[in-house]
């Protein structure tokens, strides 16, 4: 090709190689990354994003299928590191770790490694990767985790360290990580795995430019952003202008089980541009459910996305018309050093209350609620072998009914995007447990013309003594349905213990558990959504036949009566009682 023709900002051909090029190579990134990882919330779970950004820290591409509530977020570590060692502080070889809390926003699990991006001597560049690691440190171990009241709890905080400069590993830092971490062998695995992701990365677009030229490629990547920016602009256009305020409530902090935290919203619309103002949210609590500013600011790029350009590939022309309202000192804002362990727990429902806000001006795009937590559980001990594990598990849900279909049954949370539950048979390999049940939780989606998905029913029972942690929200403020749809059901805990007693745990921390007891998880539905009335019996029937809605529900709730289909009677102890 004509050197001149390669040159040229505006080609088109050079400019879809280039769009499709910098996300091919970020999900290839994430390929090597799956592959090499050795914690099942990497390689299973899928619980990482990887990304491309320029010398500013700004978002070039991530990977597809890359956590929601990491959007476009990679570039606040990459920015700080730039603030310290400067552009010229970087070598070719060099890997940063960082996952400080205040610069970050999320619990310390979730460690960002970056690598520098040079072709002929000159940086142009950052391939970054932010993934779960199973253990940081600390008095927090496993998901859920209630009991701590500042930061510095929560494990090992590092703010943008080398851990390998110019290819030389540092060997004071990973003696740091050997030392401090309980999992040190799956800690420091998952950072090798990060930074052969990072070097692919960093490899990949060096040689994009060596292709094309820095810029070339910087014309190219300014116009992909440029076009993400215009097609959001013209969605937020089509929605009158106005200010829209949303109440909601998360159910507790972990602590005070009966005090409820205010989720308030507004959003306004100004022409092309969107404001996103979470001023009047609950003030920070003493307990981990905080998050720091960049994690709820990305909160909000979440729901924007989702609303705006649900179809387009992450960018940072993806965010230019949106700008969010956040004053520091609320449960998204938090002041250091306030605990962040739970921080994305409350972050599915700020995400619904910000459509909520919507849902009168745009009605024929607003889903009701859907099962509104980053539920999970952890359970930790020293198996018959003598070997000290952690299974960790997150659970899917119910979505809202839309206003022209019903709603998603058994998905994770809008937070969660593509991330997957781990396979019963694994957990069952590596672990301790039988997992007795994993299906549908029947009547648990909300009641309307179009129905709320269903949640879950996961049963566990423990072959040895363990210690687990149970974490859910919407326990006590259901999935609220919409235009006349009816609540989700909510969510609950239920412990069978091997003596015959039963326990209802909402939230709890360190729960001690015998070999023979069962711990049974019922997640959420989603709320449904217009009046059930005019829902088909047809479908109503349907439900029935597949167990998804009982027949007593089905007179109840939508009217229908069907002496001849097939009664759904496969709830499990507990569970019609729970709902």
């Amino acid at each position: 090709m004509d050197q001149r023709v390669k040159e040229h900002p505006v080609d088109p051909i050079t400019v879809e190689v280039v769009r499709n090029a910098i996300v091919a190579y970020a999900d290839e990134m994430a390929d090597v990354l799956s592959k090499s990882a050795y914690n099942m919330m990497i390689y299973e779970v899928r619980d990482y994003c990887c990304g491309l950004l320029d010398t500013q820290g700004r978002m070039i591409a991530q990977n597809r299928g890359g956590l929601p509530i990491f959007l476009a977020d990679l570039g606040v570590a990459v920015k700080d590191g730039i603030k310290r060692y400067g552009l010229d502080g970087f070598a070719a070889g060099d890997v940063v770790v960082m996952n400080h809390g205040t610069v970050c926003g999320q619990h310390l699990n979730n460690v960002v490694v970056y690598a520098p991006c040079f072709h002929a001597g000159e940086l142009v560049g950052f391939a970054a990767t932010r993934a779960h690691w199973v253990d940081i440190g600390g008095s927090r171990w496993g998901f859920s985790y209630n009991a701590t009241s500042d930061v510095f709890a929560e494990g090992l905080q590092m703010r943008s360290l080398k851990v390998m400069q110019a290819g030389e590993p540092n060997e004071t830092l990973m003696q740091i990580l050997r030392d401090n971490i309980r999992s040190a062998d799956a800690a420091l695995g998952d950072l090798r795995a990060q930074t052969a992701a990072c070097q692919i990365g960093a490899q990949r677009f060096g040689e994009l430019v060596a292709r094309y030229t820095r810029k070339g490629v910087a014309d190219c990547v300014s116009l992909v952003w440029e076009q993400a920016d215009k097609a959001v602009r013209q969605v937020v256009a089509a929605i009158p202008d106005g200010r829209y305020e949303a109440e909601s409530f998360i159910d507790n902090d972990g602590f005070n089980l009966d005090r409820p935290l205010r989720v308030k919203v507004a959003v306004e619309i100004s022409g092309a541009c969107m404001t996103i103002d979470l001023s009047d949210m609950n003030p920070q609590v003493e307990s981990s459910v905080n998050s720091g500013r960049s994690g709820g600011i990305a909160c909000a790029r979440v729901a924007f996305k989702a609303l705006t350009s649900p179809d387009l590939d992450v960018n940072e022309g993806c965010f230019r018309a949106l700008d969010v309202v956040l004053p520091e000192g609320t449960m998204l804002s938090a002041r250091p050093p306030a605990a962040l362990g739970q921080w994305s727990i409350i972050m599915p429902t700020v995400i619904d209350t910000i459509l909520k806000a919507l849902a009168c001006a745009i009605p024929d795009r607003i889903p009701a609620a859907h099962k509104g937590d980053l539920g999970g559980c952890s359970f930790h001990g020293v198996d018959d072998n003598g070997a000290p594990f952690l299974l960790m598990n997150i659970f899917g849900g119910g979505w809202g009914g839309r206003p022209h279909g019903d709603g998603a049954s058994a998905s994770m949370s809008v937070c969660q995007g593509d991330v997957r539950n781990t396979p019963v048979e694994l957990q069952e390999i590596k672990y301790p447990f039988i997992i007795e049940r994993h299906a549908l939780r029947p009547d648990s989606g909300g009641a309307g013309r179009f129905r709320g998905g269903l949640g879950v029913e996961l049963t566990y029972r423990c072959l040895c003594r363990c210690r687990g942690n149970l974490g859910f929200d919407r326990t006590l403020t259901p999935p609220w349905g919409l235009a006349g749809g009816h609540d989700g059901v909510t969510a609950i805990g239920i412990i069978e213990r091997a003596d015959g007693t039963v326990e209802r745990v909402l939230k709890a921390t360190g729960l001690a558990f015998e070999p023979g007891d069962r711990i049974t998880f019922l997640t959420a539905g989603g709320g449904g959504y217009g009046d059930p009335a005019l829902r088909d019996p047809d479908l109503v029937r349907a439900d029935i036949d597949n167990g998804l809605v009982t027949r007593e529900a089905a007179e109840r709730d939508y009217g229908v009566r069907c002496a001849d289909a097939a009664s759904a009677s496969t709830d499990p102890p507990g569970a019609l009682a729970a709902q």
